[in-house]
């Protein structure tokens, strides 16, 4: 069997689909990380942190609904060149118009509930079943404090209610989460077998096939963006002056929705770098200065009275052969026998060549020999 992984037809590759289903994911994470590192100079910005499902979703509401509406895409898939097509439209290689291809109101509006609604119900569903998974192993650990109160018989209504609701979602939400993860990977693995042509659950819900976008579909969608805007344009009432400003307006919404994809992920790779420039200098200056070692102090003097050194590093000075059992002296660095070095300081307590005073316990055995 033959999985599909390269980009021939009409038809994307799993690598594609699901890279495109990753990117809100990894763009919500990139953007909460952003926000909670600016949020730690404006505190501000926290807000949008306690709120961080609501933003996020309307967010992507805009982005979503506006990608459907100009090039029948979500926003992921847009940026990878995919499109949405109704599964019981196909069209010939020598229809030059795509505009029966076109994604009907209804199934935009439901996958707008698929692409957002869907996925913030249940980014919310997992927050409670975390903060019902903690109580648990709390009242496991500690007892519950909470049971007295919860039981209490002046507990509004409303608390009542929410513990209620939290200790359901707590036991549900495990087996739909199962459910849904369970389907969405049989939908991944009959797409990758190439035995479906739906990615997942809700595109075969929906009716709705996934597909690289044609040069003149792309032409077609840029062209019904131009008749949208003009029309939109034409809607303007008013005297001159509000119109100019309510132009203005939308060149400048226009603006921001087209740059909208690449603006969000040019700006997070900026942040990112922006933070790795500045902690990697912030490092470069906390960091403690690291002076180079010191010069290793001159060699010692050999005093006039003492032996005369040989040329020849491996012989001893004291017996004149070659060294046996090579050992240094602390006092003074030199290196002779062990036997001349410990009878010489035996007998005179002072080092042979330098002659400053030493003993036998100086005397160090050197087991490399240079």
């Amino acid at each position: 069997m033959l999985f599909q992984v390269g980009g021939q037809g009409s038809r994307p590759t799993f690598f594609e689909m699901a890279a495109a289903e990753q990117l809100p994911r990894s763009l919500r994470a990139a953007l909460t990380y952003s926000i909670g590192v600016l949020a730690l100079r404006t505190p501000f910005l926290h807000k949008l942190l306690d709120y961080e499902h609501e933003s996020f979703s309307l967010l992507m509401l805009v982005l979503e609904a506006h990608s459907l509406r100009t090039t029948d895409a979500s926003f992921s898939e847009s940026l990878y060149g995919l499109r949405r097509r109704p599964a019981n439209i196909k069209l010939n290689d020598n229809d030059s118009s795509s505009s029966s291809s076109q994604l009907r109101r209804r199934q935009k509006l439901l996958s707008l509930l698929f692409l957002v609604v869907l996925p913030y119900l249940k980014s919310k569903l997992h927050s409670i079943y975390n903060k019902e998974r903690e109580a648990r192993i709390q009242a496991t650990l500690w007892g519950d404090e909470n049971e007295s109160y919860t039981f209490n018989a002046r507990a509004s209504v409303t608390t009542l209610i929410t513990k209620r609701f939290q200790k359901i979602v707590g036991l549900c939400y495990p087996l739909l989460h199962a459910g849904t993860e369970g389907f969405q990977f049989a939908y991944q693995l009959l797409y990758l077998l190439d035995a479906t042509g739906y990615y997942s659950l809700a595109l075969h819900a929906l009716g709705i096939h996934v597909c690289r976008a044609t040069g003149q579909e792309l032409m077609d969608a840029s062209s019904r963006i131009s008749k949208i805007r003009s029309r939109e344009r034409e809607r303007l009432r008013g005297p001159q002056w509000i119109k100019t400003l309510q132009g203005a307006l939308l060149s400048c919404t226009y603006t921001v929705l087209d740059y909208a994809q690449t603006g969000l992920i040019a700006a997070v790779f900026f942040f990112k770098m922006m933070e790795w420039w500045y902690q990697s200098a912030e490092e470069r200056m906390s960091a403690p200065t690291v002076y180079p070692p010191p010069p290793p102090p001159p060699p010692p003097k050999v005093a006039k009275e003492g032996v005369q050194l040989p040329s020849d590093r491996t012989i001893c000075p004291l017996c004149l052969q070659k060294r046996v059992n090579p050992s240094v002296m602390t006092v003074s660095g030199f290196v002779f026998c062990y036997a001349c070095i410990f009878k010489f300081l035996t007998q005179y307590k002072r080092c042979p060549a330098t002659m400053v005073p030493a003993t036998v316990d100086q005397i160090r055995r050197l087991f490399h020999d240079v």
